[in-house]
């Protein structure tokens, strides 16, 4: 039986994006999975749910994770036993994000405690009881992990992964030219062959 990977795509994505995978992990059975919603306590028991079945299947797991997918599976499954963790230009520190994102938009704690929800300019809603909710669970996150970051990755910044990487046991990979979203011809093949070299 093929061990499983798990595929948690990012915001605005899909599950069937695991299907570009499947041929870069011809040991694994890739699945998508097909989460609904956008925070984190909702995805949360789609997650776990998903990982209970693929064990049930499997014997590892290991998680192949997009952007703010990196934040929901180690949200999710930081307290499941995972043979390995992929995260492609993850949300490693969602707190610092969520201000980063306040300091954008001009937004104070205190304002944001008031009115509860602050649509921005730049397309996020900014959310109180978001930013309650990563306080109150923080991650403890005890997996191998190898990461791939975009030099030109506007959401994550360099000293935050690397701080991500002291403290965990993580390896890093950088494309300088890369972006947040992968895409070109060029970054598709960087990240195909990073694939193929971490899952040797």
């Amino acid at each position: 039986m093929k061990k499983v990977l798990l595929y948690i795509h990012g915001k605005g994505g899909s599950a069937r994006e695991a299907e570009r995978y499947r041929p870069l992990c011809p040991e694994y059975r890739v699945v998508g999975v097909d989460y609904q919603g956008e925070l984190p306590w909702e995805v949360r028991g789609q997650l776990r749910a998903a990982y209970d079945q693929a064990r049930r299947q499997s014997e590892p797991v290991i998680v192949l994770a997009n952007s703010i997918g990196a934040y929901f599976a180690m949200d999710a499954l930081q307290d499941r036993p995972l043979a390995k963790a992929l995260f492609i230009s993850p949300v490693l520190d969602m707190e610092r994000l969520i201000l980063e994102m306040m300091g954008w938009a001009g937004v104070s704690e205190a304002e944001l405690r008031e009115r509860g929800e602050i649509p921005t300019a730049f397309g996020e809603t900014l959310s109180w009881r978001y930013l309650c909710y990563v306080r109150e669970h923080p991650i403890a996150w005890d997996i191998p992990t190898e990461i791939l970051y975009a030099g030109n990755d506007p959401l994550t910044a360099r000293q935050t992964v690397d701080a991500f990487v002291r403290s965990h046991r993580a390896r890093l990979t950088v494309m300088e030219n890369g972006e947040h979203w992968f895409h070109t011809a060029e970054q598709l093949a960087f990240l195909d062959g990073w694939i193929k070299e971490v899952l040797r």
